[in-house]
């Protein structure tokens, strides 16, 4: 019979899972994911130019909240803008309900320093001991 459907000895092949193709997708999704999670901007405030010291270490901005002042004076809480009277009450209320409150300060490069003293003075009357201040990593020239 010509063009019969005889396919030898073993009958119908079966379907079968190739794991080399299957590891390698694990892999490249794993790789993406830790690229991706690498390159998150981890910060809790205000996109700032934060100044640059040579003993800049890593921060957990997880148990803190992050007070960010920018260069034309902005107050913000949380990435929130608040007004003055708004971060005393909230300063107040942060005291209140936390047991260790840490606070991170996350300032721009150029604004005043009359600013950031009086962030950091009302912080320290409140009572917060924790006073934390974000900056980069200068760049080895």
């Amino acid at each position: 019979m010509a063009g019969g459907g005889n396919r030898g000895g073993g009958g119908p092949k079966k379907a079968r899972i190739e794991i080399i193709p299957l590891i390698d997708v694990i892999f490249f999704l794993l790789a993406t994911f830790v690229l991706f999670t690498l390159s998150l901007n981890k910060s809790g405030g205000f996109s700032v130019a934060l100044p640059a010291t040579q003993t800049s270490e890593p921060r957990d901005p997880g148990s803190s909240v992050t007070l960010s002042i920018r260069e034309d004076g902005t107050l913000g809480w949380d990435k929130e803008p608040i007004t003055l009277d708004q971060f005393l009450l909230r300063l107040q209320a942060y005291k209140q309900s936390q047991q260790d409150p840490k606070v991170l300060i996350n300032g721009d490069e150029n604004a005043l320093f009359a600013q950031v003293r009086y962030v950091v003075d009302e912080v320290r009357k409140a009572g917060i001991t924790k006073v934390l201040i974000e900056t980069r990593i200068r760049p080895a020239s």
